[in-house]
């Protein structure tokens, strides 16, 4: 495997990012007001405070990059691990 071909995938995942974020945009929402609810002032995010929202975020990151998912136009079909 060639160093090249790592940053060429790393680069395509990042260039799909805003794509992946779109799908997932409801709950990535969702998690934001709750991390801006619990860090009202100058009040530091807890560890857990959020972890129903950032599990559900992380859901559908996991389920937006399946091998069953795949972004029209992007050469992405969900493969993470190769």
């Amino acid at each position: 495997m060639s160093g090249s071909n790592v940053w060429t995938r790393s680069r395509e995942r990042l260039r799909i990012f805003p794509e992946l974020l779109a799908q997932c945009a409801d709950e990535a929402a969702v998690y934001g007001k709750c991390v801006a609810a619990t860090t009202t002032g100058r009040q530091e995010l807890k560890k857990d405070l959020c972890v129903k929202e950032f599990e559900a975020l992380k859901t559908c990151f996991t389920n937006a990059v399946s091998p069953q998912s795949s972004i029209p136009g992007s050469g992405f079909t969900g493969h993470g691990g190769d």
